[in-house]
C-alpha cells in the first residue's frame, strides 16, 4: 500500500480551509477538512485515481475533487504519494503548483 505524505504547503492549506469555514460553523469545519483527508487517503488504495493536470510540464501532478476542492497529488513512487496542496475550485493551479 501507498503512504500518503502531506507537503507543508498541503497542512497550511487544510488549516486555512478550517478556519475560513469555522468564522461561520465550526462543526462544519471539522467535517470538510475531515471528508478532504478521506477522500485524499483513497490514493493509498488508487493512486491514479485523480486526472493528471496538464498545465505543469515538468512533473506529473494529479488532481482529485471533493465538492469545490481540488487535491493536487505527486505520485513519488509505488510506495509514496505527495499532497502539494488542497485548492478551491477558483483559483488559479499553475499559480500555486509551479
Amino acid at each position: 500500500m501507498v503512504e500518503l505524505f502531506w507537503t507543508e504547503k498541503a497542512k497550511q492549506s487544510l488549516h486555512e480551509i478550517h478556519a475560513y469555514i469555522a468564522q461561520h460553523n465550526p462543526t462544519a469545519a471539522k467535517s470538510v477538512v475531515k471528508s478532504i483527508s478521506k477522500k485524499a487517503r483513497l490514493l493509498t488504495q488508487f493512486p491514479e485515481l485523480g486526472a493528471v493536470y496538464p498545465d505543469i510540464a515538468t512533473r506529473e501532478i494529479r488532481i482529485i475533487y471533493y465538492t469545490h476542492y481540488r487535491i493536487a497529488y505527486l505520485i513519488v513512487n509505488e510506495e509514496r504519494i505527495d499532497i502539494l496542496g488542497v485548492f478551491h475550485g477558483a483559483m488559479e493551479l499553475r499559480k500555486y503548483l509551479q
